[in-house]
């Protein structure tokens, strides 16, 4: 963006801020203390920046030191007076702005914007330790480390994420699991010039960007190509990024002119759009206005990226037998293979816990480390708390949830430290600033009610230019400086 352009965006942004009697410099002071609610209510700002101190004790251990196990660690830094935190995180660079990736793979972002290195968000009076947990012992209140060391614990806080399962795709298998942010090569290698390619891993979002280009270039060479985007069969991180990457293509190709050459269709395992009602109707209508195709209950299986086709499974429910005590016919759910051509594929794979935790005894069947959805604690085991993507809460699993995650269970481990009742509650808050053109967001904000809980006077189904400017440019500072704080 020019010089000219931020500018104009700035001018927006002071004509929002004004309405709340801030100046722009509060403003952006606040900005690293607030979601997106600092714009027009910044008491709930500074109410939030405001902790009770602490004198409770005991070795607390935090798996995982992404977004979650740091705000987790910083919060809980500023209010005991007496902290003994030991963060376990093998990454250097794990804190870094992962919903940039979408804005890389469109060409808005370069991957150095989203690159931090966690040394610099450690709070203070943290211990670090540059290793992987990979076996778990509640009963012992311990742990082992790749290394072979154990550490032990009294209170244990599990925000180690989740990982990228692209081995359950045929054709993938010796992608393997990745993270987010592993060495994206053996994707990006694997993915070649395929014209395949997924966001979820940082340096497989620049080569979208790349594939895309060359998608793009052969529409306007006049060939009619065909873009596949696909949803899997398992909970994700950030459920609305799938189609976020397909409205960028679809700016990209209309900004190039050549938007007629190209089929853009989307394949949800699901059977709606968005959970909520309101956003799936909004989200329809805007399918149909920019001309994508849809098909429901389809899971990606497999992949041939030599011939360029793409294997679902597609779902749907017959009649069985007449059942006479229920009354009502039996369901039977059957399948079919279906092949689709592709010149430009985006996967988002499966995704699940990383195999060492699900699996382990503070795992559960389906892999998520079993929680109760509003105080975030351990279902059989009452020392251990799990936050964020690894935590088998039944909503998004996104930055904006952990944002009001980390406060409850926070508060919660104090309780639970102190011998009292566990009164804070998760509310199932989740936020998915859905980017549905350059220049253009619609802010789906929910809870448990499935029902939109917008923080602004505004119609939340509406896409605008004021949400592309909060996504783009404050959305990260208010990330980086505010939730890694402990304050936001």
């Amino acid at each position: 963006m020019s010089k000219k352009e931020f500018d104009e965006a700035l001018e927006i942004i002071d004509e929002e801020i004004k309405k709340s009697g801030l100046s722009r410099r509060d403003a952006f002071k606040l900005a690293g203390l607030g979601t997106a609610s600092f714009l027009l209510n910044p008491k709930e700002v500074q109410a939030a920046t405001s902790a009770n101190a602490s004198e409770a004790k005991g070795k607390i251990l935090i798996i995982g030191g992404g977004l979650a196990g740091i705000a987790t660690a910083a919060r809980l830094s500023n209010t005991l007076t007496n902290p003994d935190i030991t963060i376990i995180e093998p990454n250097p660079k794990s804190v870094s702005y992962q919903p940039g990736n979408t804005l890389i793979a469109a060409g808005i972002y370069e991957k150095s914007d989203v690159m931090y290195d966690t040394s610099d968000y450690l709070p203070d009076g943290c211990t670090l330790i540059k290793d992987k947990a990979v076996e778990f012992y509640p009963q012992n209140n311990s742990v082992v480390l790749q290394s072979g060391k154990r550490v032990d614990y009294d209170f244990m806080i599990v925000a180690a994420g989740l990982t990228l399962d692209f081995a359950s795709i045929k054709g993938l298998e010796d992608i393997g699991d990745k993270l987010s942010l592993d060495n994206g090569k053996a994707i990006t290698d694997k993915f070649a010039n395929s014209g395949v390619c997924s966001i979820y891993n940082t340096d497989s979002a620049v080569a979208t960007w790349t594939q895309m280009q060359k998608f793009i270039q052969e529409a306007k060479e006049g060939k009619k190509v065909k873009g596949v985007f696909t949803h899997p069969n398992t909970s994700i991180k950030c459920g609305g990024a799938p189609k976020k990457i397909m409205y960028l293509t679809n700016s990209r190709l209309e900004e190039a002119g050549v938007r007629d050459n190209a089929e853009l269709t989307f394949y949800p395992n699901g059977a709606s759009m968005f959970g909520v009602k309101e956003y799936h109707e909004a989200i329809l209508a805007q399918f149909k206005k920019r001309d994508f195709k849809w098909h429901y209950k389809h899971n990606l299986t497999a992949v041939n990226l030599d011939k360029k086709i793409a294997t679902f499974d597609k779902r749907w429910d017959e009649k069985g037998a007449w059942d006479e005590d229920l009354e009502e016919y039996d369901m039977i759910t059957k399948h079919q293979d279906v092949e689709v051509p592709f010149d430009f594929l985006h996967i988002t794979p499966p995704m699940k816990a990383p195999d060492e935790i699900g699996k382990s005894e503070i795992g559960s069947a389906k892999g998520w480390i079993p929680v109760n959805k509003e105080t975030l604690q351990h279902v059989k085991f009452d020392n251990i708390f799990a936050i964020g993507d690894i935590a088998a809460v039944p909503m998004g699993k996104t930055g904006g949830s952990v944002r009001k995650q980390y406060k409850v269970l926070v508060d919660n481990l104090i309780a639970s430290m102190e011998g009292k009742e566990l009164k804070a509650k998760y509310e199932g808050y989740t936020v998915c600033p859905l980017i549905t053109d350059i220049g253009k967001v619609m802010l789906a904000e929910f809870n448990w009610t499935k029902k939109p809980t917008p923080s602004f006077p505004l119609d939340p189904t509406q896409e605008r230019y004021i949400w592309w400017l909060m996504k783009v440019y404050m959305l990260k500072p208010m990330t980086m400086y505010g939730m890694l704080s402990g304050r936001a």
